[in-house]
């Protein structure tokens, strides 16, 4: 005859913590093991997020509502998610430093309007290589373009610029923007250096510009098939042309 009923809460309370040593520590060892691999013939999803070991983002994929905003070594600034479809890039420090995106849909007026982008971002600031597609109703654009940028902080160069939107209209406010839009330390904030593309008039183009970003030399073909040669001022003024005339 057993001594203790087996069923009774005083058998079952030690037996249950004897239980939890034992399984405990082999179901944490099971946890800690990489995740079995798995394959998909097709999948729907409104959002993927690539991380890191220690939860860095590196890559997010997404729709339009679930799409991140801008992040700065792991924190949001600047403006909400929920407006950029496609694939965000992050650098080791977990910094947003490009993408690709793109967008296009047709109003109740039948006017439609489109756009894509593939961009790489200078670090700790904006894009500096992109490539960009837009086009509003016809009216459109293509191209690449390299550019330069001052090397300032995005994150304080946007608390900057949110400290002068928050200031009340008037001279202050005004004086205020015209030097934040100004260079830093004599660099522009940024400046095209080179753009590739066809423009609105359906011109195939190459521009060359200065450090300042002030076009200095085009190659273009006209919508009229002509080519020509194009030299300009620090103005925008064309000095010489090839052919002339």
């Amino acid at each position: 005859m057993a001594l203790v009923n087996p069923d009774s809460p005083r058998f079952l309370k030690p037996y249950a913590v004897l239980l939890t040593a034992l399984v405990g520590p082999l179901g944490m060892a099971a946890w800690r093991q990489e995740a079995p691999r798995g394959r998909f013939s097709e999948i729907d999803v409104e959002r993927i997020n690539i991380v890191e070991p220690d939860g860095k983002l590196r890559m997010v994929l997404s729709n339009r509502p679930r799409s991140i905003g801008p992040i700065y070594q792991g924190e949001p600034f600047g403006y909400a998610g929920g407006n950029r479809p496609g694939i965000i890039f992050f650098n080791d420090e977990g910094t947003e430093n490009g993408g690709l995106t793109f967008a296009g849909r047709r109003g109740a007026d039948g006017r439609y309007e489109a756009s894509s982008g593939f961009s790489f971002d200078q670090f700790n600031q904006d894009q500096v290589v992109f490539l960009q597609y837009n086009d509003r109703n016809g009216r459109r654009n293509m191209g690449l373009t390299i550019a330069d940028r001052a090397d300032v902080d995005i994150r304080e160069l946007i608390a900057e610029r949110d400290r002068i939107v928050a200031l009340p209209d008037g001279p202050e406010k005004i004086a205020a923007l015209e030097k934040f839009r100004g260079p830093r330390d004599g660099v522009p904030l940024m400046a095209p250096r080179v753009w590739v593309g066809r423009d609105e008039s359906k011109a195939a183009s190459v521009t060359l510009s200065d450090p300042e970003g002030r076009p200095r030399l085009r190659l273009v073909v006209g919508a009229d098939g002509e080519p020509r040669i194009e030299l300009l001022d620090a103005t925008g003024q064309v000095t010489a042309r090839l052919p002339e005339g």
